[in-house]
């Protein structure tokens, strides 16, 4: 029996997927949290154990006995693949790889794969023999984009944009789209401050209010400046959820309400929010590819590659629409575009497909 396992760590939750030597998924799991940007090691193990047990005990191949991690004797595991957000150099693969050893038995080497969850988007590239290169992007709580190259089988990352947190970052993420919504309220309400024209009635500004409690768009600003509730005494199970949310939780939490509002009832402003955000996503993405004025060495060519998407935003096929209309302005077609719903899965059964062609030779 051949096991492969492949766990999407992200900043909402960990999902995990197991699959045999055929591809058939046999396993799911799920668990907490897991950027490993934001947590320590061993916070960051709890979740992936969580994701991993549930996905062994749901697994549906002929397991002898009950498999607890770590495990007692060898791996139930030939390979295993982590994709975890929060890993953007070396020096965190080389952290974090002992302590995944550890806890699944595989050696670190071949067997054990940890790169940044971007990487897992790549998958596609199997469907499409005709391209060697991925342009892959993220977009959930956070955002990121990357381009890879495969070779002999293997991934090779050539260039990387955003990742760099909310923060500092994240373009077209959640964190990020819910903080443009605020600021662009405050902005219509600013130029109306100084005998400008009222802002016009906005369903997403109304449920936003409605959403904090509060009746005057200032009120906001004490709330979304709030210390984290781990830092505030005054903090009670009774108090407004939004005040019991991390602070930069406060803002991703309002993104649901600016697609609702946009693509349900055609808000102007929501619309607005979300042409904004894709283009700042798209900037980044644009960063990555050849536009013909000058040559990057790694720059690839749009049209000559596919772009993968994955997220919980980009999921939304509309908001994909503006990311693609942008990059479309910008000169950049892809060939190919895919939307990879279960990175975790896509992965495990990479990992699989590998196994059959190194013991069985290209098909």
């Amino acid at each position: 029996m051949s096991l492969y396992l492949c766990v999407d760590c992200g900043g909402s939750k960990t999902s995990a997927a197991i699959c045999d030597i055929s591809g058939n998924i046999v396993g799911r799991g799920i668990g907490g949290p897991s950027n490993f940007a934001y947590l320590t090691p061993e916070e960051f193990i709890s979740s992936v154990t969580v994701a991993v047990s549930n996905a062994l005990k749901t697994c549906t191949s002929p397991l002898t006995e009950p498999v607890k991690l770590p495990p007692v004797d060898a791996s139930p595991f030939d390979a295993a693949w982590f994709g975890v957000s929060g890993v953007d150099s070396p020096s965190a693969v080389a952290e974090l790889t002992p302590h995944i050893s550890t806890l699944l038995k595989i050696p670190p080497g071949p067997r054990l794969v940890v790169t940044n969850d971007i990487h897992l988007l790549a998958s596609p590239l199997r469907i499409h023999p005709d391209v060697s290169y991925a342009v892959t992007v993220i977009a959930g709580t956070g955002s990121i984009a990357a381009t890879l190259k495969e070779s002999d089988g293997k991934l090779q990352e050539l260039g990387r944009t955003g990742g760099w947190g909310w923060m500092l970052g994240d373009e077209g993420g959640g964190f990020y789209l819910g903080r443009e919504a605020i600021r662009q309220i405050l902005l219509e309400h600013d130029k109306a401050s100084i005998g400008g024209p009222q802002p016009p009635h906005s369903y997403l500004a109304t449920q936003i209010l409605q959403g904090f409690g509060i009746t005057d768009i200032m009120e906001i600003l004490p709330i979304i400046h709030l210390p984290d509730p781990s830092t505030n005494k005054h903090l009670g199970p009774d108090s407004p959820p939004h005040l019991l949310m991390p602070k930069e939780k406060r803002l991703s939490s309002l993104s649901p309400l600016v697609f609702d509002a946009a693509f349900e009832h055609g808000d102007p402003l929501a619309l607005r929010i979300l042409r904004t955000c894709a283009s700042h996503l798209a900037s980044y993405i644009a960063l990555l590819l050849s536009d013909g004025s000058h040559e990057a060495p790694r720059a690839v060519k749009a049209q000559e590659s596919l772009i993968s998407f994955g997220g919980s935003l980009v999921g939304i096929e509309a908001y994909r629409k503006l990311i693609l209309d942008d990059l479309e302005q910008r000169g950049h077609v892809f060939r190919y575009v895919e939307f990879v719903g279960d990175p975790a899965a896509a992965g495990a059964v990479g990992l699989a497909t590998s196994a059959r062609v190194s013991r069985d030779g290209p098909v």
